[in-house]
């Protein structure tokens, strides 16, 4: 049985919980940029999006350097790659449950055995009768 670090497991997965942080992530994961490219296209101010960045690098799902007065920010996959081996455990078990619901759905919409009856040939069953106009309705006076 693998082994996960549960601590590192927990940091990776309360990182990911934000939409802004995985925003944040999804703009790293084409190439390096620096704090404020990175913050560009949020509505917040940049002191918030340092404390995204603080979390995310609390995770380790971010890496920062600093050249100068500019600090880039780069991508850090591997704590995501650990989160992706611990959900494809229970990857079997859904996949498992999954098909046995499809088959019990498939099975409770396939059409019912023909009767013995209608298979003479012979007999017919009467069809349901269409619904008729709506009648007049009534005035009040």
């Amino acid at each position: 049985m693998v082994k996960f670090n549960e601590a590192l497991l927990d940091r990776t997965f309360a990182a990911l919980s934000d939409p802004t942080r995985r925003a944040l992530l999804a703009r790293l994961s084409r190439n390096e940029l620096s704090v404020s490219e990175l913050a560009e296209p949020f509505a917040m101010s940049l002191p918030a999006v340092m404390k995204h960045l603080d979390v995310l690098s609390d995770a380790g799902l971010v890496t920062r350097s600093k050249t100068g007065r500019t600090v880039a920010c780069r991508l850090s996959a591997g704590p995501m790659e650990e989160a992706t081996e611990w959900l494809r455990r229970y990857q079997h078990f859904w996949s498992e449950s999954l098909d046995r619901l499809a088959a019990l759905v498939e099975e409770e919409e396939a059409p019912p055995p023909p009767s013995p009856a209608s298979s003479r040939g012979g007999g017919s069953t009467p069809r349901p009768r269409k619904s008729s106009a709506p009648g007049r309705t009534r005035r009040k006076s």
